[in-house]
Order: structure tokens, then C-alpha cells, then sequence
């Protein structure tokens, strides 16, 4: 950037985009339009409205500083301090994994096992209506608890992670979106962090770490480098945490009651054979997100079934 160019809003975004994409983003264009909007304090929407205005320096330094961080891999939501799930914007931080668009097809397989299991019991299907017990292991920033409150209102919700740091994300993430008194936040392993009182669930909820150790090591640079490893890394197969959850799950969940995971495609197939060895499960239609992979893996709960 020369200084005797006249930088606008419109020539910022284009310079931008071009050098994020250089650098190796494959969202370059939406990375630069939060970031600008952020360092402006306005809607992106606002950025085409005001596409010949030159921001000002402060504005422009902000806006520099934040695109040099996200050249260097930062995740747009750390720097931006949130992040859009499910039509719903959470707060993130370096502590909690961000948020991702996968993790919304394991909301809608909850919302749906919801409703199958009120009309099992001759209940409306009414998602305002229905009474369930819920659990969301391995929270994080809460969203997926936090999201399913906000569609079930008449649903009690604990939510569990070994982090404390992400917990205080995750409670205030609830308390922004008004659920925080029907979503309760426990601190350590899976469901043994849940009081047993609080049980037994109609759904178990969870988006567990299911990355390999040497998996790790292939992601990307900007994942490794920022976000918290205990909450990606599973241990040397993936399905370490997922089995400890299967089992653990079959204690807790009520007869008829569901258990979602997500998962990666890559071990989908082995984590839906896990609950066939583990006995007394019913297994689902594995559900796949919008790149046609397996993504979600859901099991019925049945103790009748050998």
C-alpha cells in the first residue's frame, strides 16, 4: 500500500481478498469483509453501501494489524472475538474450538430424534412443547447446548468439558441467549462430570475430540497452531473418546433415548460398528453434512436389543 493511493473500503476488500488467497485462505473474500467490519463496527451488509469511503487510519490500522494475524493462520473468529452458528453468533476464544458448519447437522439429527421421541411417548411434536432431558459432552463453547435450549424451551440441559476456560465461554454464550437457567455447566470427564441426579438423559449429546495423533499432524497449519489440542485429539485411533462416551452413554440414557456423535467420514463406519459391539443399541442412518460425508452417527437406545 503506497501512501498516495487512496484506499477505500471497496479497494481494501480487493487487496485483501487477493493477498489472504495468496496466503493460503479458502475464504479470502468473507475473511476480509468480517475483518473490515469488525475494525469499522459495522454490518458487512454496510460495507457495500460505503464502498467509495476511505476509513479512517485508526480504522485502517485495526483492519491491518488483524489481516497480518490472519495471514500468519488465525482463525477469523479469534480475531473477531465470535462466530455465526446455526443463524445464532457466539462468543469464541482461543480456549474453545471454533465453531463449525458440520457441527449444525448433529442440531438438526438432535432436533428430529426429539421429535420421534414424543410421538414414541404420544406427545405432541411441537419442538416448543416437548419435555426432554439433555446432555452436550463435550461442550466447548456450548453452542450445540446453547442452540438446542434456544429450540427446545421447555428442555433441561447439562453440558459437560474437561476445559474450564472454554466452560466460562460457554456460560456466557448461554447467559447472551437467555437459556442460562436451563443449562448447567459441569466441569470434567464426559458424563462422569454430570451429577447422576440430573439423569437419566432422553439424548446424549456430542461433538467429541475424533482427530488421530498422526492426523494431527496433517491439519492445517492455522488449526494446529490456535486451537486448543485437547479438544481435537482423541489419541492414536480417533475413536478413544467415543467409545469411552458409548459405553459410558449406556448408563445414563433412558430406554428409547438417543446417542448423537459427530465424527469425522473417516471413521464413521468404525464408530457405528462400536455401538454394534457394544450390544443394546439400535444404530440410524449415518448423516451426511453437505460435502456428502459421513459426519453423524446416531444410536437408538434399547436395552431389549442383543
Amino acid at each position: 500500500m503506497t501512501q498516495t493511493e487512496v484506499w477505500t473500503i471497496g479497494r481494501l476488500l480487493t487487496w485483501t481478498t487477493d493477498y489472504l488467497r495468496k496466503k493460503g485462505s479458502e475464504t479470502s473474500r468473507l475473511d476480509a469483509e468480517v475483518l473490515l467490519a469488525h475494525a469499522r463496527q459495522c454490518q458487512r451488509i454496510e460495507l457495500y453501501t460505503a464502498f467509495n469511503e476511505e476509513p479512517d487510519e485508526t480504522i485502517k490500522a485495526a483492519f491491518r494489524e488483524m489481516v497480518v494475524r490472519r495471514a500468519e493462520g488465525t482463525p477469523v473468529a479469534y480475531l473477531v472475538g465470535h462466530k455465526e452458528f446455526y443463524s445464532l453468533d457466539f462468543r469464541v476464544n482461543s480456549d474453545c474450538l471454533v465453531p463449525r458448519p458440520e457441527t449444525e447437522h448433529l442440531v438438526v439429527s438432535a432436533l428430529d430424534a426429539s421429535k420421534a421421541i414424543a410421538k414414541s411417548r404420544g406427545l405432541s411434536s411441537d419442538l416448543k412443547n416437548i419435555p426432554l432431558k439433555i446432555a452436550d459432552v463435550c461442550t466447548g463453547s456450548g453452542c450445540i447446548a446453547v442452540t438446542i435450549a434456544k429450540h427446545l424451551p421447555k428442555a433441561s440441559i447439562a453440558a459437560s468439558d474437561v476445559s474450564k476456560e472454554a466452560l466460562k465461554i460457554a456460560e456466557v454464550n448461554a447467559a447472551q441467549h437467555s437459556v442460562h437457567d436451563r443449562v448447567a455447566f459441569f466441569a470434567g470427564d464426559l458424563l462422569a462430570a454430570i451429577p447422576a441426579d440430573l439423569g437419566p438423559f432422553d439424548l446424549i449429546l456430542s461433538n467429541p475430540p475424533y482427530v488421530s495423533n498422526s492426523e494431527y499432524e496433517q491439519l492445517s497449519k492455522g488449526v494446529r497452531d490456535h486451537e486448543p489440542k485437547q479438544a481435537l485429539v482423541s489419541g492414536p485411533t480417533g475413536l478413544e473418546i467415543s467409545k469411552r462416551l458409548i459405553s459410558q452413554a449406556s448408563e445414563r440414557l433412558l430406554d428409547g433415548g438417543y446417542l448423537i456423535i459427530e465424527t469425522s467420514p473417516m471413521l464413521a463406519k468404525q464408530l457405528a460398528e462400536n455401538f454394534s459391539e457394544a450390544g443394546g443399541w439400535v444404530i440410524q442412518p449415518t448423516v451426511k453434512d453437505l460435502q456428502g460425508h459421513a459426519r453423524i452417527v446416531i444410536a437408538r437406545r434399547n436395552i431389549s436389543v442383543e
